[in-house]
């Protein structure tokens, strides 16, 4: 039995080899035969293009007299046996057409039989400027410039046709020239907008993560800092004490094992996007992301560090948040939190939660160290000092809020930040516009002669009497017709005198 075992243990070697050597022997098959069907389609495409020459020099002269459709069809046909070599090779496309119509303009065709090739020579210049640099386009377009000039000495009669043809040549390959050098530069400017939308997608998603990491890490880090101190001078007297601190310094640790896992798992899916990597993924986290609503959690841990917290909730505190807005003021909070175990020496301080209709205010303050003169003797950072500060008021910037961090008058340290509530913003706007519109309505309808409300017609009124000098006006007497004066002197019959 023992001796069986080494050639089944061979044999499944060997089967397992076979099986992993197949599909690599498939894959260099494929590969094999399309390198092979590559090049004989790169021999078909010179073979073909090499005949053009011919066919345009014996497609203008094809035929019988002036049978100008046979040869314009052979023209055509001459010029589309590029179109394969241009694809792979533009510059030696290029160079076959202007063999060919200078060849072709050397038999004294009509001019109209070289329309066509020279604007499939116009054509490849401006490809070449669209796709190659200028040492090399430069050359094509002087050198194809050169040849239709030359061609033109062949179907032009007179010196004044002949200028008139190689200024609109040339008119005409520069404006090829100029639009293929446009559309190189935005093409260049398209890939440059990508690479630095990219880059500053990759910068904030950076300044994301070391957000988030700061905020994650830096409070705890804090807490168990002091916490180890404090555990480190009592546990020879106080050993019970030491016992907490050490609790607190366990406790702390794992709540932020847990936030760093929670933090580098939604990485890892934003990361990993596609199907592909469905395989790779652990999963997803499944504890909440933090909010408000432990706010006792983390008064508590920061009581254990020696800081008293009292926290006042103000406006319905049954409000729903957006998870963005809850998680931006949970994250203000604690790195305030932080900040005043760290640096303010003070043994309280005070959260203010504030919901109201539109906006959600966060205030954190605290009256400073009850020692003010042992606290001036090592002063505290300054403001600027560390990311804190800035990591919060990136927060609020990026939900629309405000934000305001500096000592108080009478001593301590306040921060302060408002964020908008979206929901209660778009609510507030849509109330607005339909009283606004209720009011346009009202005054519409209120305003005499509106649209739809037809108005009376205006009798006109009977033509007043003309005044005479001297004599009163009266108001109440009747209108009497009286004929219009006449420039005569004497007033025809018939007629009374004013």
């Amino acid at each position: 039995m023992p001796a069986t075992t080494p050639p089944t243990s061979a044999t499944g070697t060997a089967a397992t080899a076979t099986a992993t050597a197949a599909p690599a022997a498939g894959r260099a098959s494929a590969a094999g035969r399309a390198s092979a069907a590559g090049r004989a389609s790169a021999v078909l495409a010179w073979c073909v293009a090499a005949a053009h020459p011919f066919v345009l020099f014996a497609g203008v002269q094809a035929g019988p007299y002036r049978s100008t459709e046979l040869r314009l069809f052979l023209t055509a046909v001459g010029v589309g046996l590029l179109l394969p070599l241009a694809r792979r090779r533009p510059e030696a496309a290029l160079g076959l057409l202007l063999v060919g119509l200078f060849a072709a303009a050397t038999t004294w065709p009509s001019p109209e039989l070289l329309y066509l090739p020279v604007l499939a020579a116009d054509v490849g210049v401006g490809w070449l400027a669209a796709r190659r640099p200028l040492r090399v386009a430069v050359p094509a377009a002087l050198l194809t410039l050169a040849v239709q000039i030359g061609a033109a000495t062949y179907t032009t009669s007179g010196r004044n046709v002949f200028v008139t043809t190689a200024v609109a040549l040339a008119l005409a390959l520069l404006t090829a020239a100029l639009l293929g050098r446009s559309v190189r530069e935005r093409r260049t400017h398209a890939a440059e907008l990508r690479a630095r939308t990219a880059a500053e997608a990759v910068t904030a998603e950076r300044l994301r993560i070391a957000r988030e990491l700061h905020d994650v890490i830096a409070h705890s880090i804090g807490v168990i800092a002091i916490q180890a101190g404090v555990g480190r001078r009592v546990i020879d007297t106080q050993p019970a004490e030491a016992r907490n601190a050490l609790a607190t310094i366990e406790t702390t640790s794992r709540e932020t094992l847990a936030g760093l896992r929670r933090t580098l798992g939604a990485l890892r899916a934003s990361a990993k996007d596609g199907p592909a990597h469905a395989s790779d993924r652990g999963p997803a986290p499944r504890d909440p992301a933090p909010g408000l609503a432990d706010l006792d959690r983390l008064t508590a841990s920061t009581a254990d560090a020696g800081v008293r917290v009292e926290v006042r909730h103000l406006g319905d505190p049954d409000r729903p948040l957006p998870p963005e807005v809850d998680l931006a003021a949970y994250r203000i909070v604690q790195e305030s939190l932080t900040n005043v175990v760290r640096h303010a020496s003070a043994p309280a301080c005070r959260v203010t939660v504030d919901r109201s209709a539109d906006a959600l205010l966060v205030e954190i303050t605290d009256d400073g160290p009850a020692d003010a003169p042992a606290a001036s003797a090592e002063p505290s950072p300054p403001v600027g000092d560390g990311y804190g500060i800035v990591g919060m008021r990136e927060r609020a910037a990026l939900l629309g809020g405000r934000f305001s961090a500096g000592p108080r008058p009478g001593g301590g340290f306040h921060v302060t930040a408002v964020l908008p509530l979206p929901q209660a913003q778009e609510q507030t706007q849509t109330q607005a516009q339909a009283q606004a519109q209720a009011q346009t309505q009202t005054q519409t309808q209120s305003t005499p002669g509106t649209p739809g409300t037809p108005r009376a017609p205006e009798t006109p009124g009977p033509p007043t009497a003309p005044e005479t000098p001297g004599a009163p006006r009266t108001s109440e007497a009747p209108w009497t017709p009286v004929a219009p004066r006449t420039p005569r002197p004497e007033a025809p019959e018939g007629t009374r005198a004013p």
